[in-house]
């Protein structure tokens, strides 16, 4: 297991996977690694539910700092196809936290759920000596669905087409460009551009527009890892070869400059608001037009392939390592005097 950051996948089968409590018949998808979210029969119908720490940085704003944490939440829902509806959440905040600004995360929190028609359920607020920014709880988000209609990320077949939204490192250059864009040598208009990433990192409405263009075999965000993780996960779940051409995927303005300043591997790094997608060739066109109609930057990167001998992510004809630890961490930290 990584110092920072989700665990591998051998620790996952040595330590996680033989030991998941009692083996009930109404799990239809358990734990799995890769795959962010589980799934339960009820009654007939399909319960998908994920969690997720809930992360609040001030330093952002505390309405955009909010948004981005239910994002994240509700994401590991969404990329299943089925649309988040509920929602439970635990606050366990700092003792600095004011009421108002804590009024001013959950106002926030309400308005982008009512939105998109999520319902908060449960949960549970206190202040706790010892805690601090930006890991201030955790939440489960919930959909109910048809078990046809689910979209799994180990599902993609021989031929898909893969398609990626957005692009790399879009998280952790607009983060660290908006965070510490003081301490970096770089043109001002260079940290314009890579602090208006911030208004990327959102992908709920795009998966769930790409689930509902299809159709979508596999779907995947692009979190801790970056792309170069993400692929992996995906290839790795479906027992396939990844095939794709660098050449082919989006580089938002911003990124490669801070990456290079930094240090950092775009294709490492998190990127929440990216999407990799997996689609039968006869869906490609009606995926990528619904997601531009939305204004969201989505580019053919590569195809599924079957492969006895070379499965994985292939990147021009070059297998791509899955990272151990994703760099924004180690930069954050440095920048952070950490």
């Amino acid at each position: 297991m990584s110092d920072l950051g989700k665990i591998d996948r051998q620790f996952f089968e040595r330590r996680i996977a033989p030991n998941l409590g009692a083996d009930r018949d109404d799990v239809a998808l358990g734990p799995s690694h890769g795959v962010d979210f589980g799934v339960l029969d009820v009654g007939g119908q399909a319960l998908v539910t994920a969690t997720d720490p809930l992360s609040i940085l001030p330093e952002l704003g505390l309405e955009r700092a909010a948004r981005f944490a239910l994002d994240l939440v509700l994401a590991d829902v969404a990329v299943s196809g089925v649309p988040p509806s509920h929602l439970s959440i635990c606050f366990t905040l700092p003792e600095t936290m004011s009421d108002d600004e804590f009024g001013t995360v959950w106002e926030t929190i309400h308005a982008e759920c009512a939105d998109l028609g999520v319902a908060v359920v449960t949960g549970h607020t206190a202040r706790y000596s010892g805690q601090s920014h930006p890991w201030v709880g955790a939440a489960t988000a919930m959909g109910v669905g048809d078990h046809d209609d689910i979209v799994r990320p180990d599902g993609a077949r021989d031929g898909d087409r893969l398609l990626l939204t957005t692009g790399p490192a879009v998280e952790s250059v607009g983060l660290l460009s908006t965070l510490f864009g003081d301490q970096l040598a770089l043109p001002d208009d260079v940290i314009a551009d890579a602090q208006e990433r911030l208004e990327e990192v959102h992908c709920v409405r795009d998966a769930l527009t790409a689930a509902a263009a299809g159709p979508v075999t596999a779907m995947h965000d692009v979190t801790e890892g970056g792309l170069a993780g993400a692929l992996n996960e995906m290839a790795a779940g479906a027992d396939a070869r990844f095939a794709v051409d660098r050449t082919a995927v989006p580089m938002r303005p911003g990124v490669a400059e801070v990456c290079d300043h930094l240090e950092i591997d775009p294709w490492a790094a998190t990127s929440c608001g990216s999407l990799v997608i997996a689609v039968d060739p006869d869906g490609v066109d009606a995926v990528q037009e619904a997601l531009e109609e939305r204004g969201t930057v989505v580019a053919e990167i590569g195809r599924v392939e079957s492969s006895e001998d070379d499965r994985g992510a292939v990147v021009d004809g070059e297998r791509l390592e899955h990272p151990r630890v994703d760099p924004s961490w180690d930069a954050y930290a440095e920048l952070a005097g950490e």
